[in-house]
């Protein structure tokens, strides 16, 4: 019997059977930048859990259909810009956070940066993603 307020050890999935957060992240970033629609949903499905969620100020998704009109509605918008990190990933107990970029073609300058915060599904693909923006370094 537990006490109210004691610590417990979580129950999680043999490690074989769990995405490391460094293929997550690396999804994450490739589904933002792929334009290709079929090797998009690829990438989606094999990154985010089917309860997938994503909010930012500027965007909100649910499902994969979801995140594949917001990634779409993103690359209308900034026609060849791409996202990237910006600096290591911040994980731990199915949680983690990063910061990134989106710049302009041809590695132009960053438009708009920002910092990322997610909910891991149990196999270690993404499960919610909540984005803050920022104004980049060096912008006026």
């Amino acid at each position: 019997m537990e006490r109210e307020g004691s610590a417990t050890q979580a129950t999680m999935p043999e490690m074989e059977d769990v995405i490391p957060i460094s293929d997550a992240v690396n999804g994450y970033f490739a589904m933002w930048n792929e334009t290709d629609p079929l090797q998009r949903r690829a990438v989606t499905t094999a990154t985010w859990s089917d309860d997938a969620s994503y909010i930012d100020p500027l965007f909100a998704a649910d499902g994969r259909d979801g995140l594949d009109a917001m990634v779409a509605a993103v690359h209308e918008q900034f026609p060849g810009h791409r996202f990237r990190l910006t600096g290591p990933v911040d994980a731990h107990h199915g949680r983690a956070r990063w910061n990134w970029e989106l710049t302009a073609p041809d590695d132009g300058p960053a438009v708009v940066s920002g910092v990322d915060f997610a909910v891991l599904a149990p196999d270690g693909r993404l499960r919610t993603v909540t984005g803050f923006l920022e104004q980049p370094t060096g912008a006026a």
